[in-house]
């Protein structure tokens, strides 16, 4: 196959002179990004951008626009004959910003060369109010995943203060959460048949603010579900945790029928019922878009995009996820159920990725937001339309969800046997709890194993990715994940893989300080019982609070949002920080430290664990030995009590 040549032309515009170059003397619609423009599938603004195009209309985009100059890069493309889209990008603008303790980010993922300094804070906020400012008459529509988690009252922790829905800081006249491909197209349907932008009331997935006194837009399909006024949570902290239920219950249902209002000031923030997941013709027809796949030309001398060079030979396969974890925001904003790719969609883009010019032979992904649930469903779809569990897996696997990996297998064999691969990778992380059949006892022991054995020796590029998160069975339970002791189980399996085919590979499991619940003697354990394992623990992060999710609910309030119990979290900087260092026991700058705390907290039995020379090794034999001491005197014969 020959190597297509690109040309200006096939990106869409970003420039008054690229516009020119189309033909076009006018622009139906305008969108603004925090994100440099990258034309492949996995980036939103190029999604949000064919979209618009495969409708018929002549968008531009214009990316990370300048907000400290004369604002130019707002008025150079003039008005839009339709309505201006603002999206902060990939990420929410101040995760993208600021680390957890606070502190601005050395590098941008989404900017040419890593640079910083090219999306400002809240810049969902700051585009729509420079635009409203420019064009007062024309609608600003906002999305991508700050408009969507922020479209509620939240907390927001970087200001350290409760805010109201986006809609009112912002000004935008309409906001779509969640994957917007089915609202974006309804909208676009509409107002080109001439429906005025301020009718666009009852259109499902999306958000707006009306005048308290104007009565609410009909529709006889859905219900009214009031929640505590933006006022009202700030003034009492347990009706913003009570909210929060609500709005996640909603969010859950596979078929969206009930509407959620808040009094917000004089206005009322009404949110439509979501959309079903998309089916896999939907999601296969937008992954049919003409996008080029690479960077716009504009980005050529300024350095490649880190964000690009990470997906750039991978396949996401598959959209949502059923975990549920209290601290995730992907289900909340890609919803529960998942929406998967079919077979020829993805081999489609194998041949895509193939032909690249300078691919040499590796897929370094083959993967979704949980590498491990392409596929699966409900085996009876009747009884998921009426759950609202926010978890399929938790507390335990829904005997109802079917688990096979047998199509996902069918996957990895694929795009392994092609003859242009030596090598396909999965670089998401897998849930490794449905990989072990003690905790998923409904699928078949030989098909996990089948599947687990074909990830470790054919698709792991020597580090396999997990995610236990915490060792403390009372943290575990306030993440909604699974006992550890599951994990030590999936370790056994996972070892005796790499002595069957003698590998040398490793286990890189990740884990969370300061959440909330977690104590300063949970991370101590952490600690202790990982070194046992034989772990040095890299994969770590502190806690960071983001807007839509049961513990940051729980972190601002004090709280557990579905019992109303009070949840201790630690706070400030030095009591997160101390449960950082534990993480790394073994770096010489904290032992003392770490003895100080241990002694303090009366444990003095975990400083042999994590100090003393061979502990773990001694422990176990001693184990050995006394087990083998309580062994019964098979000599003597044992005789049944008979019932009286």
């Amino acid at each position: 196959m020959q190597i297509r040549k690109y040309a200006l032309t096939d990106w869409l515009p970003t420039t008054a002179k690229e516009v020119k170059k189309r033909g076009w003397d006018e622009l139906d619609v305008i969108l603004f990004s925090g994100d440099a423009y990258i034309d492949h599938p996995s980036f939103g603004t190029a999604v949000v951008g064919r979209i618009f195009e495969s409708s018929g209309l002549r968008v531009a985009i214009v990316p990370q626009p300048n907000v400290k100059d004369n604002l130019q890069d707002f008025t150079k493309l003039g008005r839009p004959r339709l309505f201006f889209a603002v999206t902060a990008g990939s990420m929410d603008s101040m995760v993208s910003n600021y680390t957890a303790s606070k502190k601005p980010r050395e590098k941008d993922a989404y900017t040419p060369g890593g640079e910083t300094g090219f999306r400002p804070d809240y810049a969902s906020i700051k585009y729509t109010q420079i635009l409203k400012k420019f064009f007062p008459d024309v609608p600003v529509l906002i999305g991508g995943i700050e408009a969507s988690l922020r479209r509620v009252t939240h907390y927001d922790y970087w200001s350290d203060t409760l805010r109201p829905s986006i809609l009112v800081d912002s000004g935008a006249d309409l906001l779509v959460y969640g994957m917007g491909e089915q609202p974006l197209r309804e909208i676009v349907k509409l107002v080109v048949r001439g429906v005025p932008f301020s009718s666009l009331k009852t259109i499902k997935q999306t958000a707006f603010l009306q005048d308290i006194k104007k009565p609410l837009p009909k529709n006889k399909h859905w219900e009214d579900i009031w929640i505590n006024s933006h006022e009202v949570c700030l003034q009492n902290k347990k009706a913003f945790a009570r909210n929060f239920k609500t709005l996640e219950v909603e969010s859950n249902r596979m078929i969206g029928k009930n509407r959620i209002l808040q009094e917000n000031g004089n206005k009322i923030l009404v949110i439509n019922p979501a959309y079903p997941a998309m089916t896999q013709h939907e999601i296969d027809a937008v992954f049919d878009l003409p996008f080029t796949r690479m960077p716009h030309p504009k980005y050529r001398k300024r350095g490649p995009i880190p964000a690009y060079e990470m997906i750039k030979y991978s396949i996401n396969i598959h959209r949502g996820c059923f975990g549920g974890c209290s601290f995730c925001t992907i289900s909340a904003h890609q919803g529960k159920f998942i929406a998967s790719r079919s077979k020829k969609s993805i081999v489609k883009e194998l041949e895509q990725i193939v032909e690249l010019e300078d691919f040499k032979g590796y897929i370094s992904d083959i993967g979704g937001p949980s590498a491990n649930m392409y596929q699966m469903k409900g085996k009876d779809l009747s009884i998921c339309e009426k759950c609202v569990a926010p978890s399929c897996i938790y507390p335990v696997v829904c005997s109802n969800l079917d688990t096979s990996h047998k199509d996902l297998l069918d996957i990895y064999r694929t795009v392994d046997n092609h003859p242009k691969v030596k090598k396909a990778f999965v670089g998401s992380g897998i849930r490794y709890d449905l990989t072990v059949p003690s905790y998923n006892k409904k699928t078949n022991p030989e098909d996990l194993k089948t599947y687990l054995e074909q990830l470790v020796t054919r698709h792991t590029s020597g580090r396999l990715k997990v995610a236990p998160e915490h060792t403390s069975e009372r943290v575990l339970k306030m993440m909604r994940k699974p006992s550890f002791k599951y994990f030590h189980e999936f370790k056994k399996i996972y070892d005796k893989i790499l002595r069957k085919y003698h590998l040398k590979q490793q286990l890189v499991p990740y884990f969370i300080s300061s959440h909330p619940g977690s104590d300063l003697e949970d991370m101590a354990n952490l600690a202790a019982e990982t070194k046992a394992m034989g772990f040095k623990l890299e994969q770590v992060q502190d806690f960071t609070p983001t807007p839509m999710t049961v513990s940051t609910v729980a972190y601002y309030s004090g709280y557990h949002p579905y019992t109303l119990k009070p949840v201790k979290t630690v706070k400030d900087r030095k009591a997160k920080l101390d449960q950082w260092k534990f993480f790394f026991w073994y770096k010489p700058e904290n032992r003392r430290w770490i003895n100080d705390k241990l002694t303090t907290l009366g444990r003095k039995d975990l400083l042999r664990i994590l100090f003393e020379p061979g502990y773990h090794k001694k422990s176990e034999k001693n184990k050995k030995e006394k087990s083998k001491k309580k062994k019964p005197d098979n000599s003597r014969p044992h005789y049944r009590r008979r019932r009286s």
